[in-house]
């Protein structure tokens, strides 16, 4: 029997699901054919849940899809192709989704790119706020109509401890006028996705479609695709004391975040080791989360930038 009390950094995405039925939902992960994304995929449908994950290579992702379905024994698991680096794909990818998919319980926006070299979406965006941030905000956004039609719903919202690294500067936010740093890049977009899910929560809370945010914990997974041996230098410096997840670990607190009956009804906050994470604006912080990333204003300062970036507003009455 679950005994949320109890959970922890060692904690899996079993054993926080464990007793949850999960059947008669639909789930969809964003990057779910690697890493944690996976994992995550495949702890909710164990619980019976209609998942669908989505990748940019399709082969890749059904032959996840269909490890899966054999592992869990649940056949309702499904690929959608998804590139968060256009725009135009974005908004196809929606229009397939909700033909086929009126509702939507849990959306969790997973994908994402770390400390990459100087690179830019389709649309010229920087390619780490332009991916982790815009994609995800136009994506969501397009499917809050199933979101809302299945209420109560969530929309988790994958972020990092990397947020400590910078605020989202609203002066420079595609690092024109500075000389590039991948680092504060990711930082800043790691930041904006906790400020969506506060700025998310507040428009459709209401409507009982709440948002969270959370650090899963360091994971070796594909994400450190791009890590060279002076980031790993610069990233020990940084995670001195820090014990690395497993994957089936580093998955627990999305799933937390998307089933836990301990947090229905409640949004607009960030979550780490499966639990609701304090705020700590100590310098050297390890852990909690950063005040700049829960403000309200800087959320709303940041919708409206990210709705003049995708060129559409959203407003739910």
């Amino acid at each position: 029997m679950r005994d949320a009390t109890k959970f922890g950094a060692d904690t899996t995405a079993s054993e926080v699901s464990e007793g949850i039925d999960l059947r008669g939902k639909v789930a969809l992960i964003t990057g779910g054919s690697s890493g944690i994304g996976r994992e995550t995929a495949r702890a909710l449908a164990e619980r019976g849940a209609q998942v669908i994950l989505t990748a940019r290579d399709l082969p890749k992702g059904e032959a996840v899809a269909e490890g899966i379905r054999e592992s869990t024994g649940n056949p309702k698991v499904e690929v959608a192709e998804l590139e968060l680096g256009s725009l135009r794909q974005i908004r196809a990818f929606a229009d397939r989704f909700l033909a086929r998919h009126p509702t939507l319980h849990i959306m969790i926006d997973n994908a994402g790119v770390m400390a990459c070299p100087p690179m830019k979406t389709a649309d010229g965006f920087e390619l780490q706020f332009g991916s982790n941030h815009l994609g995800h905000f136009l994506a969501t956004c397009l499917l809050v109509p199933a979101l809302r039609a299945s209420a109560p719903s969530r929309v988790v919202s994958v972020s990092s401890r990397g947020h400590h690294m910078s605020p989202v500067v609203f002066e420079d936010i595609q690092f024109e006028h500075r000389p590039y740093d991948k680092w504060q890049l990711y930082g800043q977009a790691k930041t904006a996705n906790v400020l969506f899910a506060v700025g998310l929560d507040r428009r459709v809370g209401s409507h009982g479609v709440h948002a969270l945010a959370l650090h899963p914990g360091g994971i070796m997974t594909e994400l450190t695709r791009h890590l060279t041996a002076d980031d790993y230098a610069f990233l020990a410096g940084r995670t001195t004391g820090m014990k690395f997840k497993t994957v089936e670990a580093g998955a627990a607190t999305s799933v937390f975040a998307a089933t836990a009956p301990e947090l229905e009804g409640r949004g607009a906050l960030y979550l780490e080791d499966c639990h609701v994470a304090a705020v700590n604006d100590a310098p050297d912080a390890l852990n909690g989360v950063k005040s700049y990333a829960l403000d309200p204003a800087n959320a709303d300062r940041l919708w409206e930038v990210s709705e003049k970036l995708v060129g559409q507003r959203f407003a739910w009455s």
